[in-house]
């Protein structure tokens, strides 16, 4: 599997012959470009996790002729945005749903901002990609808040429990501080992922896991991108420049 960096939340990555993008916004360096150019797929997902700006840009429209199907989350829907795709080329998935067209296998799950979190299989690589989905605890919030944000997220987590994925890419928000990887944290903690990478944390420094972060006796290979076009290939011994 080999995975680029995007920017924010948005990832390529290419897995055997299919090419799966995830929340491209902004793409400076161009890399889904240069990876349809190349030719070296028979088929392209384009995944959007909510309508959110950072995560939904239309300039993704331009891939429709390649692209073999565009999967939104049901909240795009209601959005001038979505009016400019092709109606026929798109699958809206609604929380807790499933899609499949005989090369992947797509399963919703709700997210604790906007929109939903995406498990995609392709027969040979299961992955994860959060979107917003995360424990939004915010330094200087209110008690209450706090507690709301703690409870959607144990909510959710109890729909993930034991969740098996290849690669799972989740929020690490330096706007939170010192409460950026709690989510992931849990996360970690609750599922069977093989390997993680941050997300969502333009801007601020990269994350590194604290010792004993993955649970005592057990490590995980992670990856903090930092700039747009960064690659990485991911195998059972983790990621390789």
């Amino acid at each position: 599997m080999e995975i680029t960096y995007l920017l924010n939340s948005g990832f390529l990555v290419k897995t055997g012959r299919l090419l799966l993008v995830f929340d491209d916004f902004e793409d400076p360096t161009q890399a889904v470009d240069a990876a349809i150019a190349e030719a070296d797929f028979d088929a392209l997902y384009i995944f959007v996790s909510h309508a959110h700006f950072d995560h939904f840009d239309t300039h993704i429209r331009s891939y429709e002729d390649v692209v073999t199907r565009y999967v939104f989350s049901n909240d795009v829907r209601r959005t001038k945005r979505s009016r400019l795709f092709s109606a026929e080329k798109i699958t809206y998935m609604k929380r807790y749903a499933d899609w499949e067209d005989g090369t992947i296998r797509v399963s919703s799950f709700d997210s604790t901002d906007v929109g939903t979190c995406f498990l995609v299989d392709t027969g040979g690589a299961r992955i994860f990609h959060a979107g917003d989905f995360n424990w939004w605890h915010w330094t200087g919030d209110t008690r209450e808040n706090q507690l709301l944000a703690r409870n959607a997220f144990q909510k959710q987590m109890k729909k993930l429990e034991n969740l098996e994925a290849d690669v799972a890419f989740f929020p690490v928000d330096g706007r939170m501080g010192e409460a950026w990887d709690m989510g992931a944290r849990e996360f970690c903690a609750r599922t069977n992922v093989k390997a993680l990478v941050a997300m969502h944390n333009v801007g601020y420094p990269l994350w590194q896991p604290k010792e004993g972060f993955f649970g005592e006796g057990r490590e995980i290979p992670f990856w903090t991108p930092k700039d747009s076009g960064e690659r990485r290939r991911l195998d059972g011994g983790g990621f390789e420049v």
